[in-house]
């Protein structure tokens, strides 16, 4: 029996993050962010998806494509600790693993038919970048799959939110449909853990857009939008 399996996509990930910064941590931390879910050609059969509907959530299984390195390293630094502690890489979900893959759960908000795209899955609170290759698709199942008297070690928790300011000027050159999903994502700092200068300038893109935001003791301040 061989060592080594090959796996390829069964679909690739549309969302507004070309880049990975600003990408939140964990999926479903903002559940306003919509994305979809493209089948690959080969793949793009409808009768793959029947009764998918009668699922509220979805497990995707997908590649830190990213982040693909040579060689293993036992212990990795999670941001979640400020980048200046180490733990066993299988006690994280850090994107530098031996085999780079990440698993996600995300809420199915429906099945479309787009043109040129075949059927595709619409969810929400995916925290996938654009592109992002996926390997599989399952159903979350409740009783199965939940289990509220699990402990979370070290991340027990999302952390605070911030307030975010924007001026309204700004916030009008989005897409009215995209504007909880970005107040979302920057109240959650998308920062890294270890950088704290409130002079900084950031910036992300989403949806197309450039944001330029600094974070201090007030939390978010947007300063430019384009």
């Amino acid at each position: 029996m061989s060592d080594e399996f090959e796996i390829r996509p069964i679909a690739r990930m549309k969302s507004d993050f070309p880049e990975k910064f600003g990408i939140p941590r964990q999926a479903g931390i903002v559940e306003s962010l919509e994305s979809l879910v493209v089948f690959e050609p080969d793949y793009r059969d409808p009768e793959a998806l029947r009764g998918i509907e009668g699922f509220s959530h979805l497990w995707l299984i997908w590649q830190f494509s990213e982040n693909l390195r040579e060689g293993f390293s036992p212990t990795v630094r999670p941001p979640r600790l400020g980048g200046n502690m180490r733990m066993g890489v299988f006690a994280t979900r850090s994107p530098f693993r031996p085999n780079a893959l990440g698993l996600s759960c995300v809420r199915l908000e429906s099945v479309q038919e787009r043109p040129g795209l075949g059927t595709v899955l619409v969810v929400r609170g995916a925290d996938l970048m654009d592109g992002t290759p996926i390997f599989d698709v399952k159903p979350y199942i409740p009783y199965a799959d939940c289990r509220p008297e699990a402990s979370a070690g070290f991340a027990p928790g999302p952390g605070e939110t911030l307030g975010v300011e924007i001026p309204e000027a700004l916030l009008e050159k989005l897409p009215l449909e995209k504007r909880a999903a970005l107040l979302g994502v920057l109240a959650n700092d998308p920062r890294p853990r270890y950088q704290k200068d409130p002079a900084r300038v950031y910036a992300l893109v989403f949806a197309g857009f450039t944001v330029r935001f600094r974070v201090d003791e007030a939390g978010v301040h947007v300063c430019e939008l384009c």
